[in-house]
């Protein structure tokens, strides 16, 4: 997908500006938010930290894994250390950004569409905060929330599916809308797995081949299917009513059968996530539950969070959760073999979804959208913010794709299409 400038992009390039510009001095009244010179003779960026450094001195001189599990390669680095190294970064501001800068602030009216004072807005005009990443393109077209969105093995189209009752596939080299599906109701959620796309509606849990169109409808949910995660050759879905099903792909029929059902939860679960032989699932009742594959019994509830888990996450040994609460939870395995607390973030809001994926250097980097309307980027294990994307809506929707790109979906239905970039600032 072409990027054209269009919706950041230039003033995101414009912060980027060639370094030799007015002897190296950043322009203050970029920094007040309000420089309104193009071209500007002095530098619309902070400079790195060892040019800083420099000056002030006397002589002036990878693809995640999908499916929310989410495996660091650098396990014995420092990026995924012990768990004193939680957190450590905490205080810091958003890479290359000064904090508590008006130009670190996003304009309201420009999110609404109706900012006056235009390019004299003292207040930044952008969908993002960052210079380790880039919008390209938004895709229009959903009327209501993105709930899932999905890129299927073997294919050029990626997929979307909305609270407006239909599934869209769009061309992965135009950008255009070249299909829409009507579900006949809400979906609740949808993932890819191979060249299956699983679809969660009322009552059902749709699936459909993408390479050889074969359709099929899994029966068994009761209500609304809000998750689905694909884990030990098995398809969870997690319900309205509290219960997971479980489906196992016959090659033999081309079809899923039935394998078990998972009570315990008293209301909806609306996120799963399948790592090292365990179910875990998270649910409106404010809880976790663990549940073993094997036995197919809950081993463990964490009852921690203190508003509905809104998402669960496995990085190498540690499970990360986030909720309504405001807080995210990272979980370590005690010696005893049960979950713990080792270290919890707070928001300033509550939190909505959880991502992971891996910058240019194949450092780890937390995606967690919050209902602010804001999605947050941060080193991991440290916190250390890297960036900030903003929309019109909360984003309930994250999906990470192939060389470098991603995805996120808000509840006006637009989805944004953004490209890591591989010549970022370094982050000391």
């Amino acid at each position: 997908m072409d990027a054209d400038g269009r919706n950041g992009n230039k003033r995101f390039h414009q912060r980027l500006a060639p370094p030799d510009r007015a002897n190296n001095k950043v322009c203050y009244h970029w920094r007040a938010g309000r420089c309104n010179r193009h071209p500007c003779p002095f530098l619309h960026s902070e400079l790195p930290p060892h040019q800083q450094q420099q000056s002030a001195a006397p002589d002036g001189g990878a693809v995640a894994k999908r499916n929310n599990v989410w495996r660091n390669p650098g396990t014995a680095g420092a990026a995924s250390g012990p768990p004193s190294k939680w957190g450590k970064g905490r205080g810091g501001g958003v890479v290359g950004r000064p904090p508590g800068r008006a130009s670190d602030r996003i304009c309201h009216y420009f999110l609404a569409g109706n900012c006056t004072y235009g390019e004299n807005c003292r207040f930044l005009h952008s969908w993002f905060i960052s210079d380790s990443f880039s919008l390209l393109t938004p895709l229009q077209g959903h009327q209501k929330a993105v709930s899932g969105i999905a890129l299927p093995s073997g294919s050029d189209k990626l997929y979307s599916g909305s609270m407006d009752e239909s599934v869209r596939a769009w061309d992965c080299q135009t950008g255009q809308c070249v299909g829409v599906i009507n579900m006949g109701g809400e979906i609740g959620c949808m993932i890819s797995e191979g060249p299956w796309l699983f679809i969660g509606v009322r009552n059902a849990v749709k699936a459909w081949n993408t390479q050889t169109a074969t359709e099929l409808s899994l029966d068994g949910p009761s209500g609304q299917v809000y998750s689905l995660v694909v884990g030990n050759e098995l398809l969870f879905a997690g319900t309205q009513n509290g219960r997971i099903l479980a489906w196992k792909f016959s090659a033999v029929g081309n079809c899923f059968e039935p394998a078990a059902f998972f009570d315990g939860h008293r209301l909806s679960v609306v996120s799963l996530v399948v790592g090292a032989m365990r179910l875990y699932s998270s649910s409106m009742d404010n809880t976790i539950r663990v549940w073993d594959l094997v036995t197919f019994q809950c081993i463990q509830t964490l009852t921690d969070h203190t508003s509905v888990v809104m998402s669960v996450l496995c990085w190498d040994q540690f499970l990360l959760s986030c909720s309504l609460d405001k807080t995210i939870k990272v979980w370590v395995t005690t010696e005893s073999g049960n979950l713990e607390v080792t270290y919890t973030h707070t928001e300033e809001h509550g939190v909505l979804a959880l991502c992971g994926m891996h910058d240019a250097q194949a450092k780890p980097i937390l995606l967690c959208s919050c209902n602010d309307n804001s999605v947050h980027f941060y080193d991991l294990p440290s916190f250390s913010e890297r960036g900030k994307i903003f929309s019109k809506e909360e984003v309930r929707a994250i999906q990470i794709g192939p060389g470098g790109l991603f995805f996120t979906g808000d509840a006006t239905g637009e989805l944004k299409v953004w490209q890591w970039l591989t010549n970022e600032v370094p982050n000391s």
